[in-house]
């Protein structure tokens, strides 16, 4: 039974809810019934709703029909004044028709410029957009071409200033168009183009100015102000800016000293044959100073490219390598005018820099060394000049026929001499051509030495001890060197030799105004505490002994020479009645040559003749004793005893002035006592006087006596040699043996 209540209460619901649909389905536009409906068949009733609907619809129609029947006579009255207007309606249509085809023909063309109208219109709003937009372009693109036509014509810094414009002030406005992302992404390669086009350029002039440096340097060194007029350093001031605008000075500054330090290393490198003119030194100097003429010249119109600390370490490593090369090929240099050019031009180097600023000192030490080497290239050539006046003088005195020569002679040679000058004319100097050539080529030395120490910065006092100490070496190495070889040499006559010494005697004397000479063009005084001597007195000294000692020993070979012409038969028994040929020719050579020993100093002369008398004496006296010369006769020492008086008459005879009484002849006492024993053959008196301070033969010595005695003794025995002594043989040999015997005996005791 409850089931059955639920049921009908079911369907009480339902019949509700389908009379409220259906009174919605009334009173809602058909165009919102949709969702109404579905609720419809969104339930399980929707054929009892379809029975009410149609239920429904009957009862509608049921009023429709109601209402119409209600009406009809005005429906039927309204009918037939609808068909009234039907008719009228239908002329009206026909006349809108035809009067449409009118209204359409007519305005077909009124349409087709409507058209036109509206297209040009387009067209108008379209044209004025991009005149608006372009007039918002064409600064850019004009900007752009600006920036290309500046590249183009290498105005890069103003095309780096355009190219910032363009981008921070002009780009931003156009931003959302194609092309100007082009050039905003192409801005970082034009910025390289930049760098990489400016960087070109100064690369283009870094080697400019490597080529052209020895042309900067030339005319700076010229002293010509504005050296650096002759560059256009725009590249570097363009390239600066441009790389400090773009943030990257750094990378600029450490590029552009890297490449100029590699510069300075190959201006600094001379080339090999340097040394062998002075334009190689010349163009040397001219781009170190061209190198550095720039550098200051950077130094003082950029900010900060180089500084003062990169300058100087440029020019130590300069200074250093520069006088390293100086030193290198300055000792190949051999000709002292090139060495004197070489100074000047090293000065004028220094001179030129300093001006600059650059501290030079280094420069000017290196020049006292090269001052060494230049007097070593003078002493060389002086030493050719030294030789060629020797070589070609006649050593002979020099002749005059006038006052014209007197003075010319007394011109060049501080020579005065009284007695010479009363001399009537012609006459002579007693010195020869190589005195006065000596004397001027000295002074031609001290003046090319003084030349040297022009523009060196040097005090007088060092200047004159400079040109001293150089004249010393000329005088003692140099001319000594020279005089010797000309006194040693193998052809050297004694003539020669006498006319050296009485040179040498004039230039000694001629030291004093050599040293006047020095004081004038020094303004030293001598007296200074350190004024250094002139040795040239010594030089000339030593050069006079060594010609006296090669005279002696000229003398004595020239002797020995003659005595190898003896040719003694030792076994004569003729007993001869004058002197041998060859002493004869000896004294007659000995007579001459002295006689040309009259201008020589009075010992020098004396010192020669006793020298050759001496030898003379001992010479003969080595003949005499010989080991080859086995036995000899009598006849034979008679010979050689006319020999020795030939010896003596001429040591009497006085050859050369100033010798006591005998002095001379004391050179030959040795021979003469010995020959007095053995041809007066006075034994008894030699042996009961023998060793007592006033013997008769005291220069007897009983080695030689005994000596000649056993080659005599030989002799007896063979030849009878002694028959003219009238005396038994038996007896002759006995005494022989006795006075031999005895000999022996004064030997034994002087040997104990």
């Amino acid at each position: 039974m409850e089931r059955g209540k639920m049921a009908e209460a079911e369907s009480l619901e339902t019949a509700a809810e389908h009379e409220r649909i259906l009174r919605e389905i009334e009173s809602t536009d058909t165009a919102c019934i949709g969702p109404t409906l579905r609720s419809v068949y969104d339930g399980e009733e929707h054929g009892r709703f379809m029975e009410k609907l149609e239920t429904r619809i009957r009862n509608h129609d049921r009023e429709i029909e109601k209402m119409c029947n209600f009406h009809y006579q005005g429906f039927v009255d309204s009918i037939t004044e609808l068909l009234k207007v039907r008719g009228e309606a239908q002329k009206l249509k026909n006349q809108v028709t035809d009067t449409n085809r009118k209204l359409q023909h007519e305005g077909k063309e009124l349409v087709i410029a409507m058209e036109e109208l509206k297209q040009c219109r387009l067209q108008q709003r379209n044209i004025s957009a991009t005149v608006d937009k372009l007039m918002l372009c064409l600064p850019v693109l004009e900007m752009y071409s600006k920036l290309r036509d500046q590249m183009k014509t290498k105005r890069h810094y103003p095309a780096l200033k355009t190219l910032e414009h363009l981008e921070h002030t002009y780009l931003p406005q156009v931003s959302h168009y194609r092309f100007c992302k082009v050039m905003v992404d192409n801005i970082p390669k034009l910025r390289e183009e930049i760098k990489d086009v400016s960087m070109s350029d100064l690369k283009d002039f870094l080697e400019s100015i490597r080529k052209h440096s020895d042309k900067i340097g030339e005319t700076a060194m010229k002293q010509v102000p504005g050296a650096q007029d002759l560059v256009d350093f725009s590249p570097v001031y363009r390239c600066l800016h441009i790389y400090s605008v773009l943030g990257a000075r750094e990378t600029f500054e450490n590029y552009y000293r890297k490449q100029r330090r590699k510069q300075a290393r190959l201006v600094l490198q001379p080339p090999s044959n340097m040394h062998e003119t002075l334009d190689g030194y010349r163009k040397y100097f001219n781009q170190i100073v061209g190198f550095f003429v720039v550098e200051d010249h950077i130094l003082h119109t950029t900010q900060g490219l180089v500084n003062r600390a990169y300058i100087d370490e440029l020019w130590e490593m300069a200074l250093s390598k520069t006088i390293a090369a100086l030193r290198t090929h300055s000792s190949y240099c051999s000709d002292p005018n090139l060495v004197l050019d070489l100074k000047n031009l090293i000065v004028l180097f220094a001179d030129t820099l300093q001006v600059y600023g650059f501290p030079v000192n280094q420069l000017f030490d290196m020049l006292l060394e090269i001052r060494d080497q230049y007097s070593e290239t003078l002493l060389k050539k002086w030493a050719g000049i030294f030789r060629n006046i020797l070589d070609s003088d006649n050593y002979s005195p020099i002749p005059v026929t006038s006052e014209e020569m007197y003075k010319k002679v007394v011109g060049q040679f501080p020579f005065q001499d009284t007695e010479l000058e009363k001399q009537p004319f012609p006459k002579k100097f007693p010195f020869s051509e190589f005195v006065p050539k000596v004397y001027n080529q000295i002074k031609e030395f001290i003046y090319a030495c003084l030349k040297f120490s022009e523009d060196l910065h040097l005090s007088s006092t060092e200047v004159d001890d400079m040109i001293r100490k150089s004249t010393n070496l000329l005088l003692t190495r140099t001319l000594s060197n020279s005089l010797q070889n000309v006194i040693k040499r193998k052809n050297i006559g004694l003539t020669e030799l006498v006319q050296i010494i009485i040179n040498t005697t004039h230039l000694e004397k001629s030291c004093k105004y050599l040293e006047e000479f020095i004081t004038n063009i020094t303004n030293v005084l001598p007296e200074t505490v350190h004024t250094t001597k002139l040795y040239g007195t010594t030089t000339f000294k030593d050069a006079r002994h060594a010609a006296e000692e090669e005279i002696y020993t000229n003398l004595n070979q020239k002797i020995d020479q003659f005595l190898q012409l003896a040719d003694y038969d030792w076994m004569t028994g003729d007993l001869g009645n004058k002197a041998s040929d060859y002493l004869v020719d000896l004294i007659a050579f000995l007579r001459s040559t002295f006689a040309v020993f009259t201008h020589l100093p009075g010992k020098v002369a004396q010192t020669a003749c006793m020298s050759a008398c001496k030898h003379l004496a001992t010479s003969l006296m080595q003949l005499l004793l010989e080991a080859e010369v086995r036995q000899l006769t009598l006849g034979a020492l008679q010979q050689f005893n006319l020999d020795v008086r030939e010896c003596e008459q001429f040591a009497r005879s006085g050859p050369v002035p100033g010798f006591q009484e005998d002095t001379l002849q004391l050179a030959f006492i040795d021979l003469r006592q010995l020959l007095d024993l053995f041809i007066q053959w006075d034994w008894s008196t030699y042996l009961a006087d023998y060793g007592q301070p006033n013997c008769k033969y005291l220069r007897v010595n009983p080695v030689t006596a005994l000596t000649l005695l056993e080659k005599m003794k030989d002799t007896s025995r063979k030849n009878n040699m002694f028959a003219q002594f009238r005396k038994n043989e038996r007896d002759k040999q006995k005494l022989i043996d006795t006075v031999a015997k005895q000999l022996r005996g004064l030997v034994s005791s002087h040997h104990s």
